[in-house]
């Protein structure tokens, strides 16, 4: 009897500790946020900024309420982390988990998707873009870029806010170049780790960390790029030259191999800056407060059409790894995929 009596205590204390957590970090309506996926650190670094008491006051009062723990069973990054984290939303920072998305659009008010697989990502995007709900999606955007267009396309016809980053945007030395702190930007060199995932184009499964900052600080207009890889001592490591159409060049270097790290140089009209280290803390800081802002305003801090051409660059990158180094043109890479875009979107109930 004292043994049940005990085990009834301490489950009645865990459901009270669950039920006190839960309305902790409620949140009004309006600034109800759900979570599509849980294999990724980035939603622990998310939860822990939004679910915080006190809440840094540039994240606007805006929690998550409810999760969709979805992962991809072929990846054994998100078969290995799922269950912890799914724990560690519902114990830590009383998150409802639900056993379908469409379940979390009935509680929230905008969604973040962070499903570490990008394949899924245009059909765990659907239902949330049909429900009218504001939608960030973490790097990758999807896992071809047929569907990173079919994406855009749907939102901008259903007239739902979206936009995709990775968090090196918020680069300073980067947002810096981009705004004309440094003068005329006449180059750049970005460096990120890049290693790969078979079932992803190469670099949209880290190297776009790297992309994402060559692109914040050139902005969009290339027109070609060339892809090299590395032998001997620099095995494992590559290098994408980009030709803008203004005659620019931007030049991505990922490293796959040895010590791996984030960096750029500016070449710039008041000289060569190299990019300080980017603290992780601060960029999941900045990321958080980016797409925050994003679900108060509706107004994107990346355009459609600059995301488009990230994921083009590094399609085109592939494209031109299988050529042998040769120079690929953006555009028929773009098109190839448009065509593609287009079978499937007819597909798709509008």
């Amino acid at each position: 009897m004292m043994i049940r009596n005990l085990l009834a205590l301490t489950l009645g204390l865990a459901l009270a500790a669950q039920a006190a957590a839960a309305e902790r970090m409620s949140a009004p309506e309006g600034r109800r946020v759900g979570v599509i996926g849980l294999d990724t650190s980035h939603v622990i670094q998310f939860a822990r900024r939004l679910n915080a008491e006190p809440q840094d006051e540039r994240f606007g009062g805006y929690r998550i309420v409810a999760a969709y723990p979805i992962g991809s069973a072929d990846i054994e990054s998100s078969t290995s982390r799922r269950e912890g984290y799914t724990n560690q939303y519902r114990d830590e920072f009383g998150v409802e988990i639900v056993d379908t998305i469409e379940e979390m659009l009935t509680r929230v008010d905008c969604v973040v998707l962070t499903t570490n697989d990008g394949r899924p990502h245009l059909a765990q995007s659907i239902p949330v873009l049909r429900a009218g709900k504001p939608l960030f999606i973490d790097k990758p955007v999807a896992g071809s870029l047929a569907d990173t267009l079919v994406l855009f396309d749907l939102a901008e016809s259903w007239d739902v806010p979206m936009f995709t980053a990775s968090m090196q945007r918020w680069n300073p030395t980067a947002v810096e170049a981009r705004r004309g702190d440094y003068g005329t930007v006449h180059g750049a060199n970005a460096i990120s780790p890049s290693p790969l995932e078979p079932n992803h184009p190469d670099l949209y499964w880290y190297g776009i960390h790297g992309v994402e900052l060559l692109y914040t600080i050139m902005g969009p207009g290339c027109e070609s790029v060339a892809r090299f890889q590395h032998l001997g001592v620099n095995e494992g490591s590559e290098v994408v030259v980009g030709r803008w159409g203004d005659g620019r060049f931007g030049i991505f270097r990922g490293i796959r191999s040895g010590r791996r790290g984030y960096g750029a140089h500016v070449i710039a009209e008041r000289g060569v800056i190299a990019m300080p280290d980017y603290d992780s803390k601060a960029g999941y800081d900045d990321t958080v407060a980016a797409f925050v802002q994003f679900f108060e305003t509706g107004e994107a801090p990346v355009e459609p059409a600059e995301s488009t051409e990230i994921y083009t660059f590094m399609s085109a990158a592939d494209e031109s790894k299988r050529q042998g180094g040769a120079e690929v043109k953006l555009a028929p890479v773009l098109a190839q995929a448009r065509a593609e875009a287009d079978r499937i979107l007819a597909t798709i109930e509008r």
